[in-house]
């Protein structure tokens, strides 16, 4: 008797084979590396300004190596990598949330997903990042019997992603360093890059020292006490150069009005507010000059009224909206300028420089906008947008030339650098405006919409960087703060506070200090610009292809010799 055959229905063949469910060792190992993603995320947030802890930075990224390269699979490995970026930008980003409330008039709960998508997308630098450094460190384990070290790749990845990758809100891990005035030396050879490269070696050296011994051990200690040598001695001397420099140029004295008006009670908006607002400014600026200012700055924005793209100099003595009043310094002011002829034009949001004789000497146009702050995407394709998003969102002209503000002191004439608001953070304006050979960098900034937050304090960090770029003083006047002077070594030497006004109402306030007058833009950042990021780019090309290339041709007898 012959057995029948059985056959299997189309649904049964189609039908695969139910996954094992893991074990509860595993379980427990998967929870312990999102544990370690999440602390590496908390120690690279608490790193910044304004929690300050900035000594977490050097070891951050070593709890999420460990889970990263003990990772049963691909996808998880990533996931954990991605899941350190998610935390570290939440964390860093909290205020973001409350921008969306304020701004978007968001119910919280959205205002939270807000941040977690704005997190998660800022987080693909570290998922592209750890995704590349597990074909890199795979590969080279096949082909050599050993992966190459973190100590090597970690940086040169690192340096690379944070220069590819665009963010919304432009940021670096070097900004845990803002205020460890040594280390941050480098930025005149490498800008913040590579400060973030310095970061990642020390991560990566700390790394293979635990998990590796002999001779790759002993050369990872070695790279990173020559690489921390080299930073700090490379920082104390040009300290040392730059104060000598600083020490005999002409000195300026500086007064800044920081106006602490809340996000929605600008003149500009608020006409009943208007005149009281420009008293108060120009009471300020009559004490500081008192006190000795030679030269004046108030805030992004901060003039309550429109002005003219065409008026040449200050208006009337019998007009409300004169500039100077009881005041003869010459002043840096932000306003809102537009186009009498043309009722359609949109305002440009402006810097002008008004001379001790009343006329308007120059004046910058913003050029960087904030989306939906300042423009709103596609607006013009589809103008129906402007009915339908928050009613505080704008829509401004954009600026189109770097220029500098003339200045004369002392029978000598000088070149200001004026940044609008967050231009101050971006390596590439900083460079054009290098070019224009600028004595000091001013920067007017309205940072109300956030509070008193970390954001003005990593606002501020982020634009110390300019100052040792390009070797100049930075002067920053914000509305609500921080306000502060830094010198061209990146020393934060004066500065107030950031304040909510909405919650702690507080009246203007002034900031007097002396800078100096240096011309710079002189140094190999300035002339060259990112040599340093496209040098860890091509290393990397050369890791991911290069380098398995020429291992496979090598004989067996050297690949031999190169495991031991």
């Amino acid at each position: 008797m012959t057995k029948k055959k059985q056959t299997k229905s189309p649904a049964q063949k189609l039908k695969k084979p139910a996954a094992e469910k893991p074990s509860p060792e595993e379980r427990k190992a998967h929870w312990q590396r999102i544990g370690l993603s999440l602390l590496s995320g908390c120690l690279w947030f608490l790193a910044c300004a304004d929690f300050d802890i900035w000594p977490f930075a050097y070891f951050a990224m070593v709890p999420v190596f460990f889970a990263f390269e003990n990772a049963p699979t691909r996808r998880k490995a990533l996931f954990y990598g991605w899941l350190a970026g998610l935390v570290a930008n939440a964390g860093g980003f909290y205020w973001i949330t409350m921008l969306l409330e304020r701004f978007g008039h968001l119910p919280m709960p959205v205002a939270i997903l807000g941040l977690l998508l704005l997190a998660a997308y800022q987080a693909v630098a570290f998922w592209l990042f750890f995704m590349l450094l597990r074909v890199i460190r795979r590969r080279s384990k096949e082909l050599t019997g050993q992966s190459l070290p973190m100590v090597l790749l970690a940086p040169l990845l690192m340096v690379s992603f944070e220069y590819l990758v665009p963010f919304l809100f432009p940021w670096y891990l070097a900004i845990t360093q803002a205020w460890v005035v040594p280390v941050i030396q480098i930025a005149d050879l490498a800008g913040p890059l590579g400060v973030s490269g310095f970061l990642m070696l020390i991560n990566g050296a700390i790394y293979d020292v635990i998990t590796c011994s002999g001779r790759r051990r002993t050369r990872s200690i070695i790279a990173a006490a020559a690489a921390t040598a080299l930073v700090l001695g490379y920082g104390f001397v040009r300290m040392s150069q730059v104060d000598a420099a600083r020490n005999k140029a002409v000195a300026l004295q500086v007064g800044v009005v920081q106006g602490n008006i809340p996000f929605d009670e600008k003149g500009i908006n608020r006409a009943e507010l208007a005149a009281k607002q420009l008293q108060d400014l120009q009471a300020m600026s009559a004490k500081l000059e008192s006190e000795g200012a030679d030269f004046l700055m108030w805030t992004e924005s901060s003039y309550p009224y429109g002005v003219p793209r065409d008026l040449k100099g200050d208006f009337a003595m019998n007009n409300r909206r004169r500039i100077r009043r009881g005041f003869e310094a010459p002043i840096m002011l932000g306003a809102l300028t537009f186009d009498r002829h043309d009722s359609d034009a949109r305002p440009f949001n402006s810097a002008l420089m008004l001379a001790s004789d009343d006329q308007f000497l120059a004046r910058f146009d913003k050029i960087f906008l904030l989306m939906f702050g300042e423009y709103i995407p596609l607006l013009e394709t589809f103008p129906a947008l402007e009915d339908i998003l928050p009613r505080n969102a704008s829509h401004f002209s954009r600026g189109k030339e770097i220029v500098t503000f003339p200045l004369e002191h002392d029978g000598e004439s000088y070149r200001l650098g004026p940044m609008i608001c967050y231009e101050d953070i971006l390596t590439d304006f900083g460079r054009k405006l290098a070019a224009n050979k600028p004595h000091l960098l001013v920067n007017i900034t309205n940072d109300s919409w956030f509070g008193d937050t970390s954001e003005p304090w990593e606002h501020l960090a982020l634009s110390v960087y300019r100052a040792v770029e390009m070797r100049t003083d930075l002067v920053r006047a914000v509305n609500t703060g921080v306000s502060a002077f830094v010198d061209a070594n990146g020393r934060v030497y004066a500065k107030t506070y950031a304040v909510d006004p909405k919650i702690t109402p507080k009246p203007v306030d002034g900031l007097l200090a002396e800078v100096k007058l240096m011309e710079g833009g002189h140094t190999f950042f300035a002339r060259f610009g990112d040599i340093f990021a496209y040098l860890c780019i091509l290393a990397t090309l050369f890791f991911w292809q290069g380098w398995p290339r020429l291992q496979a041709r090598k004989p067996e007898s050297e690949k031999t010799e190169q495991q031991g």
